[in-house]
């Protein structure tokens, strides 16, 4: 897919642009902020225990961790 400069087109190819956009924006489904938030906060509690970056990697099994040291004396 070829990259358009916005800049190049003409009022009416941005407008026609602009009429997709809502077009497709006015298709998904709403929900509100406060039930989407609760959902997220529950789905982050549930999932906690198995998260790396909160519970940690085991020493054996991270591939990140330092083989050996360096010494400069």
């Amino acid at each position: 897919m070829p990259v358009i400069n916005i800049e190049d087109l003409t009022e009416k190819d941005k407008a026609k642009m602009e009429v997709e956009q809502l077009k497709k924006e006015v298709k998904l489904e709403r929900q509100l902020v406060s039930k989407a938030c609760e959902e997220i906060k529950t789905y982050i509690e549930g999932n906690s225990g198995e998260d790396p970056l909160v519970k940690g990697i085991p020493e054996d099994k991270n591939p990140f961790k330092e083989k050996g040291g360096c010494l400069i004396a």
